[in-house]
């Protein structure tokens, strides 16, 4: 971790609150001519230029970038590590997406050399979009989370990451058991969760590629560890909601069934939640557990419109995630693009601010770190990133007739892609420059 005193100057945008709680104007801070100190590793002042640069020792190194924003790192609370490689694989509806692209790509993660290659391709590819904290589903395979795991420890990166369990439903050459699962889980856990800024999330695939014995377990090991995360999936698909209620016939639902197996947790994220009703969001809200709303794959593969109103209406958390390879890009600013889209169909509004915090200080409470990412407040982890303005040709025309900065936000967030992160820097060290 870097011990050097930095200064970084240019115009700085963040998040401080949810607009949907205090309304637009009271949900950010905005500093034309910004300047953010880092000193080992953490933020330790923000503000504007002409205020804290009379305060700053004489030989203290000062970056000044012209024509860029600078804003927390991306936090990804959905993506999927072994299917980097079958992104963008022809779309069919969910489930026989799966059986066609997705397993034949996860089983080649058994493979140490494999695992170590496409983690470091997946890692760099996050830090190109600036994307600095993830939620990451790994393969069934144990071998997947230590190469993932190995590759972020490397650049000191807050990553959270798991081992799929997945014990029937699924081809023999991709399925672990219930026991072996939690045997291998557990090892994991014992040697990644709290090392540096590492954490292990317990992640059954979904309900139907998990015996009741195998959730059983998983809900055990978050008994055991009361700080691990899980992760799983939910409500994604019409036909996947159907499978389910065939496979646990005595509960209500599918949230019920991860209800039942004590799943339900202040860490705790669930991904897509499309097709949720108002009960569920409401039980969601009162377990502390988060949503990560991923437009690109749902529009992707058809499965339906994320509802954020209603998510709002019971305060449940959430975050925002690509869900590569489902999803389509690694660019938070395109997910961002087409959850615009999402919106707007409809017939709701998504403002840039809204924008700016699901990818950012959202993302951060739907993990329950606010207190470390997610915004730019000094104590926090200096994750953030330098966006260029004249990233691209067109780009730069068209941000010299915004008017203000949410015109420049929204504009960054349709226009904008992995050209526009000219820097990524995590715990104050430069991991990406373009």
């Amino acid at each position: 971790m870097p011990l050097t005193r930095k200064a970084y100057r240019a115009a700085i945008l963040h998040s401080i609150a949810d607009p949907a709680e205090v309304g637009i104007e009271a949900s950010y801070e905005y500093f034309e001519d910004g300047l953010l100190v880092v000193d080992g590793g953490k933020i330790s002042a923000l503000g504007h230029a002409s205020d804290l640069l009379p305060t700053l020792p004489a030989d203290i190194e000062i970056e000044h970038y012209k024509d860029a924003l600078i804003t927390p790192g991306f936090i990804d609370t959905h993506i999927h590590f072994p299917q980097t490689g079958m992104v963008g694989a022809y779309g069919e509806q969910l489930l026989d997406w799966l059986n066609t692209y997705t397993f034949p790509c996860e089983s080649q993660f058994g493979d140490k050399a494999h695992a170590d290659e496409v983690a470091d391709i997946f890692i760099k590819e996050l830090l190109r979009n600036g994307t600095t904290t993830a939620l990451v589903f790994g393969s069934v395979h144990p071998q997947s989370v230590n190469s993932l795991f190995e590759a972020a420890e490397k650049l000191d990166l807050r990553m959270i990451a798991g081992k799929v369990m997945m014990d029937r439903n699924a081809p023999d050459y991709l399925t672990d058991t219930a026991e072996s699962s939690y045997v291998d889980s557990k090892a994991l856990i014992e040697r990644w969760h709290g090392k540096g800024r590492l954490h292990y999330a317990v992640t059954p695939r979904f309900a139907p590629t998990s015996t009741p014995e195998q959730l059983t377990l998983a809900g055990q090991l978050l008994t055991e560890y009361p700080d691990l995360y899980m992760q799983t999936h939910i409500s994604e698909n019409l036909k996947e909601i159907e499978w389910v209620k065939e496979l646990f016939p005595e509960r209500k639902g599918y949230l019920d069934v991860y209800d039942h197996y004590k799943l339900l947790g202040e860490r705790s994220v669930f991904a897509h939640g499309v097709h949720l009703c108002d009960d569920e969001c409401a039980r969601l809200a009162e377990t502390g557990s988060a949503i990560s709303f991923c437009p690109t794959s749902n529009f992707f593969l058809g499965s339906g419109l994320f509802n954020l109103p209603m998510a709002e209406k019971h305060k449940l958390n959430v975050g925002l995630g690509t869900d590569v390879g489902g999803g389509t890009s690694f660019s938070l600013l395109q997910t961002l693009n087409e959850a615009y889209k999402v919106m707007q169909l409809q017939g709701a509004r998504l403002s840039p601010f809204k924008s700016l915090y699901l990818a950012t200080l959202g993302g951060a409470r739907a993990l329950r770190l606010e207190d470390k990412i997610g915004n730019l407040q000094p104590g926090s982890d200096a994750d953030f990133l330098v966006l260029d303005y004249n990233a691209t040709p067109l780009l730069s025309y068209r941000l010299k007739q915004a008017n203000n900065i949410a015109e420049t936000l929204f504009v960054l967030m349709t226009l904008g892609d992995d050209r526009t992160v000219q820097q990524t820097y995590a715990a104050g060290a430069l991991v990406h420059q373009r």
